[in-house]
């Protein structure tokens, strides 16, 4: 089985087998992401993209604060699914991208590209380039990069699967070539388990 079948595969069975608060970085409203939107005094008919949200609640708060350009993109269509029923009629106000980011050929300039927890899966170096490269071509000028990883205090593994820390510093040398850091912070969540995980979220724009 190559790798990224293996990848769909996984994520494929957690979202079959194991409800919203049973997935440790879930958020009943990630308010963290939602107050750096809202910074950014964007137009609500910005072109916003969550990578790996297909069982964020972000979508559905974005739509209830107006912004009416959302895209999700998740490689685990039983993910999205799960979104789909709990946005109900909403849903058709949403475009919904069934994908492997590193797969990923955007059709349209994004504004605003949001990723809490999925760069951080990857572990190659070949694999984080692309995902540079994709990220590149998705953007505008001007536009804007929130990153929410595990910070160098967080996690080593999640879900089984192994990931890469981060600290502010090594985010900002990866992405220097064609984004500025504008702001990086550590934020503790607490999971469903009642456990913690360090988080440092990102605010990046495409020079």
């Amino acid at each position: 089985m190559k790798s990224d079948e293996y990848t769909k595969k996984h994520w494929e069975e957690v979202y079959t087998g194991k409800s919203d608060e049973e997935v440790s970085w879930f958020e009943g409203k990630p308010s963290t992401s939602l107050d750096i939107i809202a910074s950014l005094d964007l137009p609500k008919d910005s072109s916003i993209i969550d990578i790996g949200g297909g069982n964020s609640n972000l979508i559905s708060h974005l739509l209830k604060n107006g912004y009416n350009n959302l895209s999700i993109l998740d490689i685990s269509e039983n993910a999205l699914q799960r979104t789909k029923s709990k946005l109900g009629k909403s849903a058709a106000k949403v475009q919904w991208i069934n994908s492997d980011i590193l797969n990923f050929e955007p059709t349209q300039d994004f504004e605003l590209w949001h990723d809490r927890a999925t760069f951080h899966f990857f572990t190659r170096e070949e694999d984080i380039l692309k995902y540079i490269d994709i990220l590149g071509r998705s953007l505008k000028t001007g536009a804007y990069f929130i990153l929410a990883t595990f910070s160098t205090t967080g996690p080593k593994r999640c879900s089984g699967l192994e990931i890469t820390q981060y600290s502010p510093e090594k985010l900002k040398e990866l992405f220097k070539v064609d984004f500025t850091l504008l702001e990086s912070f550590e934020k503790i969540h607490k999971t469903p388990f009642k456990t913690e995980q360090n988080f440092i979220y990102n605010l990046f724009q495409k020079k």
